[in-house]
């Protein structure tokens, strides 16, 4: 099968569209045809190795251990393990893999789900890294009730548009943080109020916030904690920094490193890839109360320049891998 590949890290370069063995599929495994990949922004950290930090993290000390990038899947069932049982050949799957920018992925069946009705394939595989991040941010981590008021930063992202649907669906007050040129886009989206960063500066304590989802950010704790309120929650989803070795997890470490000492509650995000969650998204999505943001789609033989772009960090909403 064909597949993008990698032997070491490095820039977008190391990656080369080659012929590679099908996936062997293990009992508890399921192999799916790819039919549309999502791409996100870890993608060229794993492709780049960088931080350092993510390598000790069991993803390869000197180069890679999974050689196919990718992580978002939609596609058609090829086959199944001996111990599968929710799912059967020909099966319209979404969900994660190890490998999706492949004509074949194979994953275990807790990673995947039957495709939401109402979505094809390719705005189906732009969904779980990014709604799942999404939603157990808010959920989980952030705890968020009905009636709270919650700030998104990074609102118009992958994750942020997701973000803010899934908070209004909970019952927030929700503003979203974006630049000028996408605030029509989270407004569209359901968010109650939008801030343009560019202009205004959401940290200096003008407004108090219950709960911040805080996504591929880079400002320091202090200036978020101004705008949280007294006992408000700051989850930290990601940061985009140019630390070789820690990256923006610095500020996670440092969170929980200050979180016993202050009445906020600081935390770290942690995505777990979730067949049940992703049952739960399928859910919202059949009733039509999260909608995926597709800024662009790009063939197959072009995933570095899909990878180049979300790297620049411009992307309305989720950027998608269409195989023909």
């Amino acid at each position: 099968m064909k597949a993008f590949v990698q032997d070491t890290y490095g820039p977008l370069d190391v990656l080369r569209l080659d012929d590679i063995d099908r996936p062997v599929v293990g009992d508890d495994d399921v192999l799916v045809r790819v039919h549309a990949a999502g791409v996100d922004p870890g993608v060229w950290h794993l492709m780049t190795g960088l931080p350092y930090l993510l390598r000790l993290t069991g993803f390869g000390l000197r180069a890679p251990k999974v050689r196919v990038r990718g992580m978002d899947v939609a596609g058609l069932v090829e086959e199944v393990g001996r111990n599968v049982t929710g799912f059967r050949p020909g099966d319209e799957v979404f969900g994660t893999c190890q490998g999706s920018f492949a004509e074949y992925a194979c994953t275990p069946q807790t990673k995947l789900a039957p495709k939401p009705v109402n979505l094809d394939l390719t705005h189906a595989a732009t969904v779980p890294t990014s709604a799942l991040t999404a939603l157990q941010g808010l959920r989980d981590s952030g705890r968020v009730r009905s009636g709270q008021r919650v700030l998104i930063v990074g609102a118009a992202g992958g994750i942020g548009t997701y973000a803010v649907q899934l908070a209004k669906e909970f019952g927030a007050h929700v503003t979203g943080v974006c630049s000028t040129g996408k605030l029509e886009l989270v407004r569209a989206l359901g968010a109650d109020e939008v801030i343009d960063y560019t202009r205004e500066d959401f940290t200096d304590g003008t407004y108090r916030y219950d709960l911040i989802l805080d996504i591929a950010g880079h400002r320091s704790l202090t200036r978020l904690r101004r705008a949280l309120s007294r006992t408000g929650t700051l989850v930290i989803v990601g940061s985009e920094t140019k630390g070789r070795w820690f990256g923006g997890v610095d500020r996670v470490l440092r969170a929980l490193v200050l979180t016993p000492f202050v009445r906020h509650r600081l935390r770290g995000l942690v995505q777990v890839e979730s067949a049940e969650d992703l049952r739960t998204l399928r859910t919202l999505i059949e009733a039509g109360k999260l909608t995926p943001v597709i800024d662009r789609t790009y063939p197959f033989d072009e995933i570095p320049q899909a990878i180049e772009y979300i790297h620049r960090g411009h992307a309305r909403g989720k950027v998608a891998i269409k195989m023909s």
